[in-house]
């Protein structure tokens, strides 16, 4: 798949926070993902709590947040073949070494577990299927389908800023 400057751009940020999914038509796909960064001038604190050891392992803690700076991506399948969503802490991202993929946070996969699932599990393709993934902070997306996403820019991010601690 040739990349684009968008695609670079969304592959490029610190980190990815999945702030909407949606399906504005049947069998089409919709992605919103913010970019988020480490705030250095913002610490995070265990305020309140009467827990010493939890301030010791905080006292270099910095929050990741989505501020007004941060980019908003928008991808659009208009036809996907199926697609997984994961909460991040129990999901694979890209550990396993008979997996092969490009990309870091959007990743382009050639090889993976979740191909060989649609090949066993499905039928009736009309095409070669691809494997596309983002690697965000609170979710792992993983998408099959016949052609690429469009990826577009969006501005400006959504005025409530999302932080992950």
């Amino acid at each position: 798949m040739a990349a684009n400057s968008e695609q670079d751009a969304l592959d490029s940020v610190a980190y990815l926070y999945l702030r909407e999914l949606s399906e504005p038509r049947d069998n089409s796909l919709r992605l919103v993902i913010d970019e988020a960064v480490t705030q250095e001038s913002d610490s995070v604190r265990a305020d309140g709590l009467d827990l010493p050891e939890l301030a010791e392992i905080l006292k270099d803690a910095k929050t990741i947040e989505t501020i007004e700076s941060c980019l908003t991506f928008e991808l659009t399948w208009k036809h996907y073949v199926a697609y997984l969503v994961t909460e991040e802490c129990v999901g694979s991202c890209g550990d396993y070494d008979d997996e092969t993929f490009s990309g870091r946070l959007f990743r382009v996969y050639t090889k993976s577990h979740f191909l060989d699932h649609l090949a066993r599990d499905t039928g009736g393709h009309t095409g070669v299927l691809h494997h596309y993934k983002l690697a965000c902070l609170n979710h792992l997306i993983d998408v099959a389908s016949y052609a690429p996403p469009e990826v577009r820019i969006v501005r400006p991010v959504s005025p409530t800023a999302i932080r992950i601690q």
